[in-house]
């Protein structure tokens, strides 16, 4: 194991490679047969499915219910809404037949030229299309709304260049899609969700993020406004995290949604929709992670706790076992994710070394010393660090210590994010500060030629305009112009 651990690329050497080493090493994902898609392992998935529990939990208490809608699209749907069209044009995946036949020269399979389908179907890239397409038949009055449904699903965006969890041409996700009598109620929920999204990255994934509002540029095809949270990883590129968009009357009219209002009049319906995917994954591991592995917030780590027996035969194995038996009832009943490790196929030292490179929280070490003392060794992941505890009230002491962690991992994670965001007042210094990494605070002038020119001669991409922090009125760093307030630029992934 400390062999596989030498060949986790350093951060320094090459952060990307880095990267996939460790997704891969720490039994997170790999690459599948089929081009451009993954296979999430049980470990990565386990991360994975507790990310799910937290937001499913968080959108229920805020009014919502999952549904489920079809994978496949018709091509005309997409054909209603010309810019949301455009968006996903150059990503989409078409079924164009429905059976395949044995080749007469035995050869396998082919497609069956008599199964052409009469109208081709998209595999969703999202669902904004068919899930307003089936609004139409669930609204006729002010008394159907607002409907408030998220969908757990799948979907397919034909992506050239892949990286597990970042960027992959499958990928997992949720996609919430609303309908509102009217336009306050509809913004109310797109930046409600947005803050819903900041509350998960921040308190349990620990991953400090700035909300705020797309440029035109950058926003979601056929939406109106387009809000997001932006994280800054450890090579001080951004990540988009998630986004909300309110979509105004643009899909209500694309499939002619309407509804009898209150007032005894007819109006088309106001949208949202909103999502994150398994892209947060990727944010998770390159906000905390180490040259030794993952380091996983408890709130979302698989397990919490692991104790590792040292022993020699199976009468001191028995004795420790009885020994931590009461504490992990106890921590199970505190709802605390804790694992006795008494495997005999691998050394106390190679398990150490493998919860370290899964960024197990908090490892306890007990041996028949440890048991005539009273006492267990308690490794910390996130500061590597050891300690000789009592094992008087131990489980108290371990749940505060896994919400200490919480809040240590969060606060390295900000203090990063502090450091490395600048503000810059004119272009040649945003050139310059650019290529240290990390987020600059500019002034823009708000034009789409202006952001294209900056993107252009430097890669970096406005990420949002802040709805938060200074709103201070300058000059545009470019052309010195009026600016409003300034924007949040960075390179991101």
């Amino acid at each position: 194991m400390a062999k596989e651990l030498k060949e986790l690329t350093p951060r320094s050497v090459s952060y990307s490679q880095w990267y996939q080493d460790l997704v891969i090493k720490a039994d997170l994902a790999e690459n599948s047969a089929v081009r451009g898609c993954m296979v999430i392992k049980p470990y990565g998935y386990a991360i994975w499915e507790n990310m799910q529990r937290e937001l499913d939990r968080m959108f229920k208490e805020t009014g919502h219910v999952n549904a489920y809608f079809p994978l496949f699209i018709p091509k005309s749907f997409l054909s209603k809404e010309a810019d949301h069209v455009e968006g996903f044009a150059k990503e989409c995946a078409v079924v164009t037949h429905y059976r395949l036949k044995n080749n007469p020269d035995g050869s396998g399979v082919v497609v069956d030229p008599e199964a052409k389908l009469e109208e081709e179907l998209i595999v969703r890239p999202t669902s904004e299309t068919i899930i307003w397409n089936t609004y139409k038949n669930w609204i006729q009055s002010y008394r159907d709304l607002p409907i408030l449904c998220n969908q757990w699903a799948n979907v397919v965006r034909w992506e050239m260049r892949t990286r597990l969890f970042l960027r992959t041409a499958e990928f997992l996700w949720q996609e919430g899609h609303t309908a509102h009598a009217t336009r306050e109620e509809a913004e109310e929920e797109a930046v409600k969700m947005l803050h819903v999204y900041g509350d998960f990255a921040e308190n349990f994934m620990a991953v400090p993020v700035h909300k705020g509002v797309k440029s035109a540029n950058e926003r979601f095809a056929g939406a109106v406004e387009t809000y997001t949270i932006e994280a800054l990883m450890q090579d001080g590129k951004a990540l988009q995290s998630g986004t909300s968009h309110f979509l105004g009357q643009n899909f209500a009219k694309a499939f002619d949604v309407q509804f009898a209002t209150k007032e005894g009049g007819r109006d088309y319906v106001w949208a949202t929709s909103w999502g994150v995917s398994t892209r947060l994954m990727g944010a998770l591991i390159m906000s905390h992670s180490d040259d030794n592995g993952l380091v996983l917030p408890p709130k979302l780590a698989p397990l919490q706790v692991v104790i590792v027996p040292i022993y020699k035969g199976e009468e001191q194995l028995k004795a420790i076992a009885d020994k931590v038996d009461p504490l992990i009832s106890k921590l199970k009943a505190a709802g605390v994710r804790v694992k006795f490790d008494d495997s005999d196929n691998k050394k106390p030292g190679w398990k150490f070394a493998e919860y370290e490179l899964k960024g197990v929280p908090v490892r306890l070490a007990m041996g028949l010393r440890d048991m005539e003392n009273n006492t267990v060794e308690v490794a910390r992941r996130d500061t590597l660090t050891k300690q000789t505890v009592s094992f008087e009230n131990l489980d108290t002491y371990l749940i505060n210590l896994l919400d200490e962690i919480q809040q240590n991992i969060f606060q390295k994670a900000f203090d990063y994010r502090t450091a490395n965001t600048r503000t810059v007042e004119t272009y040649e210094e945003f050139k310059v500060e650019l290529e240290k990494g990390g987020f600059l605070l500019a002034h823009w002038d708000g034009t789409p030629e202006t952001e294209e020119l900056i993107k252009d001669e430097t890669k970096a991409t406005i990420r949002c305009i802040p709805l938060e922090g200074d709103k201070t009125p300058g000059k545009c760093m470019v052309t010195g112009k009026p600016s409003a307030q300034r924007v949040l630029f960075a390179r991101a992934y």
